[in-house]
């Protein structure tokens, strides 16, 4: 087994289905702009948990309102979710982290997971796919460039894995993100039907694709 590494001449990624076990943090992509210059990306270990179950926790989750004492218990449930999923010995399964790089490498700013996923009913592909998935960054350190940073790491583990394309749900609710996806060369590819809306009052996710 060779561990997970970027080459030294070359800065292609090279990844082995065992890069969860690893005790260090692997770097994933190189540096591409000057805003993105201020992030590095790696695979999560197991120090970053919190961290991350934080950025996740309040991406998804309002701390405020009627519902706000729920916002440990699900911060929680997110930490135990993932500390499950890193410890399973699956190939295709992926949770990278981008850390400020000025501020030290544990010091994690975003985040997201990517899967490989089967034939559902809900995107009628009929093969296998990779699928990405709890997309996150700090509030503070959002629109500088840290989620394109962690999609196009995402792009590099796909192509290692063999693949040639990528999936993901946005809520249509959800103009930031759609503009940041569209930018980077997602496309729509299917509109999930409404009754999902109207039964538990919810906004319509939009299944979006590109191309490698």
């Amino acid at each position: 087994m060779t561990n997970s590494s970027l080459h030294p001449i070359t800065n292609k990624l090279t990844l082995t289905p065992w890069f969860f076990n690893s005790s260090q943090p692997k770097s994933i992509t190189s540096t591409h702009t000057q805003a993105s210059s201020l992030f590095q990306v790696r695979v999560a270990i197991s120090s970053d948990l919190h961290g991350v179950s934080q950025i996740i926790a309040e991406s998804f989750h309002s701390r405020h309102g009627m519902w706000g004492w729920t916002f440990p218990l699900l911060r929680l449930g997110i930490y135990e979710d993932l500390r499950h999923r890193l410890v399973l010995p699956d190939p295709h399964h992926i949770c990278l982290v981008a850390v400020d790089s000025i501020a030290g490498i544990n010091h994690v700013v975003g985040t997201v997971e990517m899967t490989v996923r089967f034939s559902d009913s809900w995107t009628h592909i009929g093969k296998s796919f990779p699928y990405l998935s709890n997309l996150a960054v700090n509030p503070q350190y959002r629109r500088q460039g840290a989620a394109s940073k962690l999609l196009k790491s995402c792009e590099q583990v796909a192509l290692s894995w063999g693949f040639q394309e990528l999936y993901l749900h946005v809520l249509e609710n959800n103009q930031q993100a759609q503009r940041l996806y569209f930018k980077l060369g997602y496309r729509m590819y299917k509109i999930e039907s409404h009754w999902n809306k109207f039964v538990f009052w919810q906004t319509r996710q939009i299944l979006l694709h590109k191309r490698l």
